[in-house]
């Protein structure tokens, strides 16, 4: 029973049922991403900013 199920599990796993990759196509950018990346990068500027005058007090 023991051999049984391990010729079953390679047939099974055999990578003659396997599919290729197919490589995933980017999408482009549409304008309003990159708005709120742009608006999202000033702010996380903003904010080292900010901690960089925090810890400089210190």
């Amino acid at each position: 029973m023991r051999c049984l199920t391990l010729i079953f599990i390679t047939l099974v796993a055999s990578p003659a049922f396997a599919e290729s990759f197919d490589r995933p196509i980017p999408q482009a950018q549409s304008a309003t991403a990159e708005l709120w990346f742009l608006l999202g990068s000033l702010a996380l500027i903003a904010a080292l900013v900010l901690v960089q005058r925090l810890v400089a007090r210190s």
